[in-house]
């Protein structure tokens, strides 16, 4: 009987009396012989399960993937049926050509979605038959463990307010609190802890996670306990930011990570990275990047080193959070595929000379495309002959859908609409001489056929500043003349207003002018997440502090020569915060609060807080204080319809509204009241049993009886009892001693 090679030890095994042989040798031989001849395998899993029939279709529409990474064919492709159930087992084995093929097979295939229901995963089979070697697959088929189910905190829960009050987080010393906004009343605390974070907090783009960041990583919160929901470690991370979808995360900082094997999160392939790219369900990483230099000098004409200014968020992301693209500068855009993390194509989009880019806010809507696609815009200087472009592509198609050739640029700047109606292009445009600069809007208007652009050239001095209206069609910009030479003052500023012309029918007409106001110190332009109103403001400075609130539909007489505009503006107050650094409208447009952190200057830190027409509601001075957030609000369920219905009945919600805020003033009222009878009461009992006791101990010592009256004038003297001696003179006799 032939010896089994599977139960024999190379270093103890004895065969029919002769002395050790050394198996170790053919063991390896017969090994890698096996590995030689499974090595181009691939198996998929997550196939859907077809009936035998169905199955021929499958396997060509399975093809069209497995070909995009290596040679393969359908006589290749394995696919076993179970005989129980008749239909395939929702799985399959592939050979390709070569073993480099299956390797690239696994990387770019595996997790792949093959259509809505379906997301296949590719491993190579000699992983399998080694990974079944190692132990680490158990040939004993085990039932697996179902854990009990556990019930999640609701993450949405200060939706469902009553009052549908907004939250708001404040950081001052070392307290971090949330607060429900109670307008002009203090606000009601819902948590406070100390030392929750180490640099600042941060609210994810939905409002559903509160960021907390720490040496070792970041920290997500939520849920009516405030429990930590996420952690995602990365040592020294100093910003985050959140996929529109709240989805993914990405983390930074500014030294590259070092990590040492063995590490229960990350990995080899995150050593010497910046960027990391996770998913917040997860909580695994998904992607790691290096920090790219940017262009430029890296030492001045002395030789001192230049600090150049990081862009953030360097990974920007789409509209849907389908996609996240980083710029090569100088090269092109390298744009990535969710959940996979892959390069679309494989490949970047060369764009030479690239300075910045800028994905369009919300899925776009260009007249005549059915299609899917998400825009982004970018531009590139002048380069010899050439002139600077701006230009719009399309992804996935890459498709350059728009371009626009531009003269005598020194800089420029993009700015979406926030439904993506249009896209305003900044364009700083100096002289022949290059002594001078000035402004011209470029403002595509991406919804009409073939995206024709307006040009605004009519703004003499530079653009500091410049806003669009959310979820509208004007916006505010504010203009600076040159500094003269050796001036310590800056210039005087000018705010200029636009809106459309009235047009028939659904169109947006030409933009005009509405007015300008000069001779101003504004630098900051801050819209309402509603539109309609927007605060006008002077921050970051020491010589002025001043908020002014605008209306941009009044609801008051119009000007004759405004009749044909889209707005009738309106300055409705003006107020000052002094050292204001910062502005933050709350999500349902009814409240804006300003404030002054101790991170830009140490006076007056605090906050204060306004109605949308400039009412100061309540001024709070803190000590140390350094930040107030408002928490954001997802995206409202209405219908165009229903929110339309709203808008209509608007003076009705209001006096709803306002009888609300009466009763609530009235029950607190009522409730102060109820408090003052109830203490009043108290007194009056005590005092009626203090007065019988001490007309009852007067009867008991047999003291002349007194009135009620005197007794109880005895209680309030003091407001409590006093004991009175008296003294009564029997007899009284006088003698005379010599």
């Amino acid at each position: 009987m032939a010896p089994s090679f599977e139960n024999l030890d190379p270093e103890q095994a004895e065969y029919d009396g002769e002395e050790e042989i050394d198996f170790s040798d053919l063991r390896e031989q017969y090994e890698v012989r096996m590995e030689e001849g499974l090595d181009t395998f691939v198996v998929i899993d997550g196939l859907p399960k077809v009936p035998e029939e169905s199955r021929p279709k499958l396997i060509k529409f399975l093809l069209r993937k497995l070909t995009t990474a290596g040679k393969t064919k359908e006589d290749n492709v394995f696919m076993p049926m179970d005989e129980a159930t008749g239909q395939t087992g929702g799985y399959a084995f592939v050979e390709y050509e070569t073993s480099a093929q299956a390797v690239a097979a696994v990387k770019a295939l595996n997790g792949t979605p093959l259509d809505k229901k379906h997301t296949i995963a590719v491993n190579k089979l000699t992983d399998i038959e080694r990974y079944g070697r190692e132990g680490r697959i158990d040939e004993d088929y085990k039932e697996p463990e179902i854990a009990p189910f556990e019930e999640k905190e609701h993450l949405r829960w200060w939706l469902g307010d009553h009052e549908g009050r907004d939250q708001f987080v404040m950081y001052r010393g070392e307290n971090v609190g949330v607060f429900w906004n109670e307008k002009e009343d203090q606000p009601d605390m819902v948590v406070d802890r100390q030392a929750w974070t180490e640099s600042f907090v941060q609210w994810s783009p939905k409002g559903t996670y509160l960021t907390s960041m720490h040496s070792q990583g970041v920290q997500l919160w939520g849920g009516p306990n405030w429990s930590r929901q996420k952690r995602f470690m990365h040592p020294g991370v100093n910003l985050v930011d959140f996929s529109p979808n709240e989805r993914y995360l990405t983390t930074w900082s500014h030294r590259p990570m070092q990590i040492d094997e063995g590490h229960p999160i990350l990995g080899v392939e995150e050593d010497g990275k910046n960027y990391i790219i996770w998913d917040i369900a997860t909580g695994k990483p998904i992607r790691s990047f290096v920090t790219l230099d940017l262009p430029g000098p890296a030492t001045d004409a002395e030789g001192q080193p230049i600090k150049k200014k990081l862009q953030w968020p360097a990974f920007k992301w789409s509209a849907d959070s389908k996609y996240v693209a980083r710029m090569n500068p100088g090269q092109g855009v390298s744009v990535y595929e969710l959940p996979r993390m892959n390069l679309m194509d494989k490949t970047s989009i060369k764009i030479e000379g690239i300075v910045d880019f800028e994905w369009c806010p919300a899925t776009p809507q260009r007249a005549d495309v059915k299609t899917y696609e998400q825009l982004f815009c970018y531009w590139t200087p002048e380069m010899g002959s050439n002139p600077a472009k701006v230009g719009l592509m399309a992804v996935p198609t890459k498709e350059v859908v728009r371009t626009r050739n531009l003269f005598n640029v020194s800089d420029a700047k993009l700015h979406w609409q926030s439904n993506s109606d249009f896209l305003c292009v900044k364009v700083d445009r100096h002289s022949k001489s290059k002594k001078s600069l000035a402004t011209n809007l470029e403002i595509f208007r991406v919804k009409e056929k073939g995206v024709p652009v307006e040009v605004i050239d009519t703004i003499k001095d530079t653009v500091i500043n410049f806003a669009w209206e959310p979820k509208g069609d004007r916006f505010v910009l504010i203009t600076a003349g040159e500094v003269p030479a050796g001036s310590a003052v800056p210039p005087k500023t000018s705010v200029s207003f636009f809106c459309p012309e009235k047009v028939k029918g659904n169109g947006v007409g030409n933009f005009k002018l509405i007015r300008t106001v000069d001779k101003k110190n504004n630098n900051a332009i801050h819209w309402s997440p509603n539109g309609r109103f927007v605060i006008v403001a002077t921050v970051l400075s020491q010589q002025s502090y001043d908020l002014d609130f605008y209306d941009f539909d009044f609801e008051g007489d119009k000007d004759e020569k405004d009749k044909d505009l889209t707005a009738n503006l309106q300055l409705l107050t003006s107020a000052d915060h002094y050292g204001v650094t910062d502005i933050e409208w709350d999500p349902s447009g009814r409240f804006v609060a300003t404030s002054a952190s101790v991170w830009k200057h140490r006076m007056e830190n605090g906050y204060h807080l306004y109605s949308f027409s400039g009412q100061l509601l309540r001024e709070e001075p803190i000590e140390q204080f350094k930040q107030f957030v408002w928490r954001p609000r997802p995206e409202r369920l209405l219908s165009k319809e229903e929110m339309k219905t709203v808008r209509k009945n608007l003076r009705e919600y209001s006096r709803q509204f306002e009888e609300a805020d009466v009763a609530k003033r009235s029950s607190a009222d009522k409730a102060v009241v109820e408090e003052r009878r109830r203490k009043l009461n108290e007194w009056l009992a005590y005092r009626e049993r203090t007065v019988e006791d001490l007309l009852e101990d007067r009867r008991d010592l047999g003291l002349p009886e007194v009135s009620e009256e005197r007794a109880a004038l005895q209680v309030d003297d003091e407001g409590q009892v006093v004991e009175e001696i008296f003294e009564e003179i029997l007899e009284e006799n006088e003698e005379v001693i010599d």
